[in-house]
């Protein structure tokens, strides 16, 4: 399995970014997928999940209403939409796959991580 992030880069204060990470080497259905970040001297953290095959969405109440994961079959794809993003966002984003329909917020159950991507935000 091979997991490529991308879409990161530098943005205001309240702009938005879109992430899309793509995968090979395996159909994405029925298997739960994550978005992780990791801030410059902090460990990784959780940030977004989804049941794939049910659409069940999790998110970090420090990103909760301003960012949603979204999937698309048809592309094999999964997506993290930021919106309204802060300094504080400031972070490696990586995206991860587990399998199984279920979901977890937990780094050490995903099974597949792609390379990461950074998104900076500063004025």
């Amino acid at each position: 399995v091979q997991l490529q992030a991308s879409g990161g880069g530098l943005v205001q204060p309240g702009g938005s970014l879109r992430l899309p990470c793509a995968a090979s080497g395996l159909t994405l259905s029925n298997h739960g997928m994550g978005w992780f970040r990791q801030a410059p001297g902090k460990e990784r953290e959780f940030v977004a999940a989804i049941r794939w095959s049910r659409k069940d969405t999790f998110y970090a109440n420090s990103v909760k209403g301003r960012f949603t994961i979204s999937r698309d079959n048809t592309e094999n794809a999964v997506y993290l939409q930021m919106n309204n993003l802060k300094p504080e966002d400031t972070a490696v984003y990586y995206c991860a796959q587990r399998y199984g329909s279920g979901y977890s917020t937990l780094e050490g159950d995903f099974d597949s991580w792609g390379q990461g991507t950074l998104v900076t935000v500063s004025s």
